[in-house]
């Protein structure tokens, strides 16, 4: 396999996977239509740190220290479910009556609730041992013979990240017409519990997941 050969299939690989249904994608879209683009890009830039992280893990050989171990893998994947169930409890509890930064931004709101999506975008990512898995699995079947492997497994996992910021882009995109006709208090609300139920689900998935 010559390496635009390499190149050619992982992107068409990689681009079926990103646009799966997932957390990611859940995440992006909740947080585009109820709060804005600003804080859907920054969930968006969480994400796409959490799989560079993951792919320079793989690339200097930590990851398969992960796929190895049992007991790692099963730490991390509780840790991940319970963070989950975490962020839809919240949002059943405590559901918003109005928009959260983003859309309408206060300036002098504390960084650290400017960067809240930021963050949920990648503990989400860090906590999913199966992403660690899946590029010790996958990133190696198309790293072509004679190039240096480290480097090459890291340059996959850009290419995964810019096709996953491309698709992040269209989904904010396609939601912003949606977010004047979902300003309504009752609306947010519901929207909220509902996203809330599917994080719940979500972590439950993963919780009961085997590798």
């Amino acid at each position: 396999m010559t390496v635009a050969q390499s190149l050619v299939a992982y992107v068409l690989a990689a681009g079926l996977l990103t646009i799966t249904p997932g957390f990611d994608t859940a995440l992006v879209l909740r947080t585009s239509t109820l709060e804005g683009a600003r804080q859907a890009s920054l969930a968006a830039l969480g994400i796409g740190v959490g799989c560079l992280t993951w792919g320079a893990a793989v690339a200097l050989g930590l990851a398969a220290l992960l796929a190895a171990s049992e007991l790692a893998y099963d730490i991390l994947k509780w840790a991940g479910a319970a963070y989950l169930a975490w962020l839809g409890l919240q949002l059943i509890r405590k559901p918003r009556a109005d928009f959260s930064p983003g859309l309408n931004a206060d300036p002098s709101a504390a960084p650290g609730n400017r960067l809240s999506s930021f963050w949920k975008g990648l503990v989400g990512n860090l906590l999913n041992p199966k992403v660690g898995v899946f590029y010790v699995s996958f990133l190696p079947q198309f790293v072509p013979a004679g190039v240096p492997v480290s480097g090459y497994t890291f340059m996959l996992a850009i290419i995964h990240v810019v096709l996953g910021a491309i698709w992040c882009v269209a989904l904010i995109l396609a939601s912003q017409p949606l977010i004047w006709a979902l300003r309504r208090p009752r609306v947010i609300k519901t929207l909220d519990r509902l996203m809330g139920c599917v994080f719940i689900g979500f972590g439950a998935k993963r919780a009961l997941s085997n590798r």
